[in-house]
């Protein structure tokens, strides 16, 4: 599914991450940059070590920021790593924890002039965000920055199972009519 914001594609296409061939992939990390589970331990085992060795050097990313690595092996050519949060039942901030985490990470692409990114969808596995929800704060966050900034072009919601990819379609198509 593809919908144009202004001058930018976004669009959701169920896949692996790792496979993308955008300027950089977004990796849904921990705070100390350790490499872990689920999409965290794909983008580091695809990309080898050059990846590690530069999150040992940044050592430590706050819940809602986002830094930035090498691509290593991967098609991409860097990795954004961003912390979700911890979901714990939405009274402890999570919603605008979770949308800083992709502004920071749109921002972050923006400040090194990349073109196209791809996101996965954060804090909906492990961390427990729920999937319709992760879905609506992930799509407007990217929406809202691409109506206020014509630098990116491509924005791809990369998701992994069919569930996940049909709470993004439908909070997608609610958002935009």
């Amino acid at each position: 599914m593809e919908v144009k914001i202004d001058k930018a594609i976004l669009a959701l296409v169920q896949g692996d991450i790792t496979d993308e061939e955008t300027d950089a992939i977004v990796n849904a990390a921990n705070e100390g940059l350790r490499g872990g589970a689920g999409v965290d331990g794909a983008i580091h085992s695809a990309g080898g070590p050059a990846i590690m060795a530069e999150c040992r050097k940044i050592g430590y990313c706050p819940t809602g920021q986002a830094v930035i690595t090498t691509g290593g092996n991967l098609r991409a050519r860097y990795v954004i790593h961003t912390v979700g949060p911890v979901y714990r039942g939405g009274t402890k901030g999570e919603e605008a924890l979770l949308r800083s985490a992709y502004k920071e990470s749109l921002k972050l692409a923006s400040e090194k002039g990349l073109k196209s990114i791809s996101f996965p969808a954060i804090s909906a596995g492990v961390y427990g965000y729920p999937l319709a929800e992760a879905a609506r704060v992930a799509l407007t966050a990217a929406i809202d920055y691409l109506r206020e900034h014509d630098d990116i072009t491509m924005v791809r919601f990369v998701l992994y199972n069919r569930g996940t990819y049909d709470a993004f379609s439908g909070a997608l198509k609610k958002l935009i009519g």
